[in-house]
């Protein structure tokens, strides 16, 4: 499907020139017109207060300000423009638990170097076209993690539809053993 992105604003963060150079290059080719590079997450977070972007493309190994914590400033911060904008993370790097921990620090795509257009291209539109809802625990606030969400589970951590949640907060039937395990499971859940 083809998308018309020239207003798109792209925060671009990269602290080697050539990388910078060459995705920039590839977001202008998708027809973005305005990406604004920047070599590391110090210069992004001064630039960020005079300019929102609607996406954020990141390294995730810079100095002295890298791409997670970047992420974490986006995604917790109160001097955040948007706790919502959607953070690609670029690593050559794609040991599991570094997977994890940048869907844990709340970026929204990883991107494997070396990228080509076409894996940018898809994570632009994994983004545009299977947006993930935000969630909010008690130590997370981001894109959420799970990209499915499994009938069968029964977990502690299971989540509940809309309907069966409305089911658990009705109070006006006599309330039961099982009522109450149902709202205290639902509240464990927030």
């Amino acid at each position: 499907m083809a998308y018309n992105l020239e207003q798109v604003q792209v925060q671009l963060i990269e602290d080697n020139r050539n990388m910078r150079a060459l995705v920039k290059a590839k977001l202008v080719a998708l027809g973005m017109k305005s990406v604004r590079d920047y070599a590391n997450g110090e210069q992004a977070l001064e630039a960020i207060e005079k300019f929102t972007p609607d996406l954020i493309i990141t390294d995730w190994m810079m100095a002295p300000v890298d791409g997670l914590e970047f992420t974490k400033f986006i995604r917790s911060d109160i001097d955040s423009p948007d706790i919502f904008t959607p953070i690609i993370l670029m690593t050559g790097h794609t040991e599991k638990w570094r997977i994890i921990t940048a869907r844990d620090a709340g970026v929204n795509e990883l991107l494997a170097k070396p990228i080509s257009a076409k894996t940018l291209c898809d994570r632009i539109l994994a983004v545009i076209e299977k947006p993930r809802p935000f969630v909010r625990t008690k130590s997370f606030f981001g894109p959420c993690r799970r990209r499915v969400n499994w009938k069968e589970y029964m977990g502690p951590e299971r989540r509940f539809k809309a309907e069966r949640t409305n089911e658990l907060m009705n109070f006006d039937a006599d309330s039961t053993e099982q009522d109450v395990a149902d709202v205290e499971r639902l509240l464990e859940s927030l």
